[in-house]
């Protein structure tokens, strides 16, 4: 597996509902893997694996401290073409490996992304609706070039979405998350929407209706 990754893996055989998720610019793969026990503490069955891949670029995000990224980001928040597609095989190399190396239920596979990473979740489950079962983008943004480059597909409208972001993001405003939320409704898609006061995190009660959310039905056996 050419990404380096954290994984949280229930005991047993499985196979195990799976979520997938991306961090965002300047985090790690250990970044959003403390939510994993709480996610397999409110779904039913014996567990949720959590699969969180690293980006590839490595960026200096403090003195001393490293950070990555999937995509580099110009001062104007422009992404390039070359720049998502490069990030989208690398994460679906990645997942391809998992899928042999990991007692994944492929039926049951979620792909959650915070900030960018919710950039590469919408790109990867809108292009292959088909492979997820649940698409979860938090205090993130859907880029026209990712819209505009999608292929025709009827098994979109079946996906389940859910968006959460704060109404005080001073890093990603409100605004392009409803953007976000129009562009998916133009897909077919209805996502559920949780809009909290806070900034670019994930509140405790952004946190409790994520898992209320995950333990209604997007991990439940088709």
């Amino acid at each position: 597996m050419e990404l380096l990754h954290t994984a949280h893996v229930p005991a047993g055989a499985g196979p195990f509902p799976t979520l997938l998720a991306l961090h965002g610019y300047g985090a790690s793969a250990h970044d959003l893997l403390g939510i994993a026990p709480l996610v397999s503490q409110v779904v039913p069955g014996d567990g949720v694996l959590f699969l969180c891949p690293q980006g590839p670029i490595e960026l200096q995000v403090g003195p001393g401290q490293n950070g990555y990224a999937w995509f580099p980001l110009s001062e104007g928040g422009e992404i390039e073409m070359a720049s998502l597609v490069g990030a989208r095989g690398a994460i679906e190399g990645f997942l391809e490996d998992a899928l042999e190396a990991y007692p994944i239920d492929p039926e049951r596979l979620v792909i959650l992304g915070f900030s960018q990473g919710g950039v590469m979740a919408f790109d990867l489950a809108l292009g292959r609706p088909e492979r997820f079962k649940a698409l979860v983008g938090l205090s993130t943004w859907l880029p026209d070039l990712v819209v505009d480059a999608l292929p025709p597909s009827d098994d979109r409208a079946g996906l389940q979405t859910l968006m959460i972001h704060g109404s005080q993001d001073p890093m990603i405003a409100i605004d392009n998350a409803q953007a976000a939320r129009g562009k998916l409704q133009a897909l077919g898609l209805e996502p559920a929407w949780g809009e909290y006061e806070m900034g670019h995190e994930i509140s405790q009660q952004a946190l409790r209706d994520l898992l209320g959310w995950l333990a209604q039905g997007p991990f439940q056996s088709a």
